[in-house]
């Protein structure tokens, strides 16, 4: 999947599944900073976007991670989320 937007990571995971599980893999590779430095907001885009595709552990960690996150880095994240959404 050649996709400006994505990282090499992301790319590696994602392929050309899209699918719950692989938005829910990207969120653990960045809450837990797994193959690169943690970045709660793209954790908690991924999560989002595995809850939406009907993730309930997605939905449970982006609740966790965003108790420790503040109302900005939240927004950001939601509209990352949005854009991704809809581009996708």
């Amino acid at each position: 999947m050649s996709n400006p937007t994505m990282t090499s990571p992301e790319s590696a995971v994602l392929g050309e599944m899209l699918g719950a599980e692989q938005f829910f893999q990207l969120g653990m590779l960045y809450s837990t900073g797994r193959s690169m430095p943690a970045d709660m907001v793209s954790a908690h885009k991924w999560f989002n976007i595995a809850a939406m595709r009907g993730s309930k552990d997605a939905a449970r960690l982006r609740h966790e991670i965003a108790a420790e996150m503040s109302g900005s880095e939240i927004a950001a994240a939601q509209r990352a989320a949005r854009a991704w959404v809809t581009q996708h």
